[in-house]
């Protein structure tokens, strides 16, 4: 692989103006698809094989006029204190709401409090008036938004208390906080390189390559049915990758040109050595993402599978764009010191922080991988007490309108209001259906915790009724999906009893559908994703410890990131700091997202640091001073490019979606476990103790395994016979002064 990607380093590097332009063609092509495509995105869940689902489908068959995909908005009125929504100045008031509601102009239907029996009773102090849109929350325009605004406000300023909650106040995650990242990585890289040059490159393959990516997707959104945060997701991983692959592919280019070779050579020897760690580097993360697939959720599987494909573009760019560009940049990606050395200079032999690190760990290995793992095993305590849960209005910000809506009904209904089950009730083929449905209505209504249950409502063809039952406590509470799960167990026996089929769907139920999907899904990724990047590494670094370490650190790394998470969103520790205004239960989805993701950011330092190593053992080092020569060539630059991943996914804490601040705040952290503590600690001392054995490989094993070369040990010798490179420069780690020797 190291000869190939060799070749194809000197030929983008020879015809950089015509991979320059591939690459430019390809970001207007997909602008121009961006730009002309549709602007609606898909939101919605499917969770195949559950209940809910079953249960959701059978509803849209029976029901086909009731479309729970367009937008809804619910208003809640409370009247003054010591006054009735039912007074005569206060039903006026509320009438003259409705009426401005009923002119927007995407709204179908509104259903009035007082009519539609929406008034809590006895007391009469609050109500609720649903209306329903003609189109998703995503199609709504400015003009229906704002007339949704006016008329709450008029009802407020008749004296009353309006809030509004419901998919209507569903928006597009706003955009910007990725600049923060790029921010703070044009930072790093200037110090890194000490050359506005060397900076830049990353930061604008990267973007290219995000934009690319981004714009395939909002393209592809209308015919995939792709939801708005799945292009938040490949700009998140796409940038972070996007600069650290381009970071590597220069540093690579800064050691070779700076020990005097042709620039064309140092791009091939660059993108042959540095590009296959790449590669690597790139499949462990497509395979994280792809994996996502088996969990068997469309839109998670979809958000994987995108977010894969701008890794691809990532890794694509890094190995042929890259290269174009240092044939344009030539000497000046060097710092300005180094330049005015020349070829000839040296540098001292004062060992850099990186070598200084390596030795200290040698010394005490056993200290610093017991610390270490001590050290994380202490933060990931609090993953123990993790819950599970898909966040609804009741986990929004109190100062929010839709929160204060999701308190008034709590207060003037009771806490399950907000999260009422819908019980559907099958009687296709029955005699008695009428019966039957008043059967279920009867069990209902004397199970435990149930507030409420609504008569049945039958369809036109009187074949499907729909029950719904509001329970005692809150949609995420314990207790409720204890009742969901009782209610699913007298399923039988109602069949028995009635011929009737019972299914239990509704947000509530679908959250906990998802959850317990998720839940049993997580194991068997895991080891699909961990199984095949292990024989992956196993391929890489032709070693069986090696790979077996990497996948114990990586799981180390993402409990202990799981458990900061904890504290942070579910507890509330430096919530405030991070913008937490709510705490509540931790997204479902946060733990299988995070193993598939962080697994693969993971893997990522482990081959660029790993393989430094074994390229030092392979030509000839012993495995102490191997580590050593790796931390001296990698350590430098690994801290800059996890410092940048970790600005990245910083920067979107400051979203306005709480997936994507929760998402974001959980990457950077479980990057920083990984990069500083397991790949800069732990695994140096691992070493360190193997010795030798860490790169043992069973001589019959080793003839299956392709050799893929990835330390470039046959580029070398294909390499051998070329005259050797003037005036050796060491730029490894750091641009030091030249010493005078």
């Amino acid at each position: 692989m190291a000869t190939f990607l060799y070749k194809l380093g000197r030929l983008a590097f020879r015809r950089r103006w015509y991979f320059a332009l591939i690459w430019v063609t390809l970001l207007v092509l997909a602008g121009v698809g961006a730009a002309t495509a549709s602007k609606s995105t898909n939101n919605d869940f499917s969770i195949p094989g559950t209940e809910a689902q079953q249960a959701f489908d059978l509803l849209e068959k029976r029901f086909p006029g009731n479309n729970e995909q367009n937008a809804s908005a619910r208003v809640v009125f409370k009247a003054p204190e010591g006054q009735k929504l039912t007074d005569a100045k206060n039903k006026a008031a509320v009438e003259k709401v409705l009426g401005e509601l009923k002119r927007g102009p995407q709204v179908a239907s509104v259903i009035d409090p007082f009519q539609g029996n929406a008034v809590n009773k006895p007391a009469e102090t609050t109500g609720y008036a649903s209306a329903a849109y003609k189109v998703k929350s995503t199609d709504l325009t400015e003009d229906s938004r704002e007339n949704l605004k006016d008329a709450a406000q008029h009802g407020r300023d008749a004296g009353l208390t309006v809030e509004v909650g419901g998919s209507v106040l569903q928006e597009m995650p706003e955009g910007g906080s990725e600049a923060i990242g790029i921010a703070v990585s044009a930072v790093v890289l200037l110090i890194t390189f000490g050359s506005l040059v060397a900076a830049g490159l990353p930061l604008l393959t990267a973007i290219i390559g995000v934009g690319i990516g981004v714009s395939s997707i909002a393209a592809l959104a209308p015919v995939l049915d792709l939801s708005s945060n799945t292009s938040t997701l490949a700009m998140m991983i796409g940038l972070a990758v996007g600069i650290d692959y381009a970071l590597f592919i220069v540093s690579r280019f800064r050691a070779e040109l700076a020990e005097g070779r042709e620039r064309e050579e140092a791009a091939g020897r660059a993108v042959g050595t540095a590009g296959s760690a790449v590669v690597f580097a790139g499949l462990t993360v497509v395979i994280a993402l792809a994996g996502l697939a088996v969990v068997n959720i469309p839109m998670l599987t979809k958000m994987g599978m995108a977010a894969a494909g701008t890794v691809a573009i990532a890794v694509l760019i890094a190995l042929s764009f890259i290269p174009a560009l240092l044939g344009f940049a030539g000497k000046q990606v060097l710092a300005r010191k180094v330049r005015k050395a020349g070829p000839g200079a040296t540098f001292g032999d004062k060992p850099n922080m990186g070598t200084r690190w390596a030795r200290f760990v040698l010394r005490k290995p056993v200290m610093v991988l017991v610390a270490g793992v001590l050290g994380l095993g202490v933060i990931a305590v609090p993953a123990a007490s993790l819950e599970l849960g898909l966040p609804d209005d009741g986990a929004a910000s109190k100062n929010t309108t839709q929160r204060k809506a999701y308190d008034l009904l709590s207060e003037g209904f009771g806490p399950g209001f907000n999260g009422p089950l819908m019980v559907i009730t099958d009687v296709a083929g029955v005699k008695d259906a009428q019966g039957a449905a008043a059967k279920v209505h009867d069990t209902l209504t004397g199970l435990d915790n149930v507030a409420t249950v609504t008569p049945a409502a039958f369809n036109k063809d009187g074949d499907t009724a729909i029950l719904t039952v509001v329970p005692k406590s809150k949609p995420t509470g314990t207790e409720t999906e204890d009742l969901v799960h009782t209610i699913r167990g007298k399923g039988a026996s109602l069949k028995s009893d009635t011929g009737a089929t019972v299914l239990v769907t509704g947000s509530t139920a679908m959250n906990i559908d998802v959850s317990q999907k998720l839940n049993d899904a997580l194991l068997p990724y895991l080891a699909l994703v961990v199984g095949l990047a292990f024989l992956l590494l196993m391929v890489v670094f032709r070693s069986v410890l090696v790979p077996l370490k990497a996948a114990l650190g990586f799981l180390l790394s993402v409990v202990a990131a799981l458990g900061a998470v904890v504290a942070v969103f579910q507890w509330g520790w430096l919530g405030s700091l991070f913008g937490v205004e709510e705490t509540g239960p931790i997204m479902s989805m946060m733990p299988i997202f995070m193993v598939g993701v962080v697994f693969g950011l993971a893997m990522d330092y482990e081959v660029f640091l790993v393989t430094r190593m074994r390229e030092a053992f392979v030509h000839g080092e012993r495995p102490g001073q191997a580590v050593v020569t790796g931390f001296k060539h990698g350590a430098r630059v690994v801290t800059a490019a996890a410092i940048i991943m970790m600005s990245v996914f910083a920067g979107f804490i400051g979203s306005s979606e709480s997936m994507i601040k929760m998402i974001g705040f959980g990457l950077a952290i479980a990057v920083f476990f990984d990069a500083f503590v397991v790949r800069m600690a732990i695994v140096p001392a691992v070493l360190a103790l193997l010795g030798k054995a860490a790169w043992w490989l069973p001589g019959w094993l080793g003839r299956i395994l392709p050799n893929v070369d990835v330390e470039g040990e046959q580029l070398h010798k294909q390499l051998a016979h070329e005259a050797p490179a003037a005036g050796p420069v060491d730029t490894s780690a750091d641009d030091r002064e030249p010493s005078r020797v």
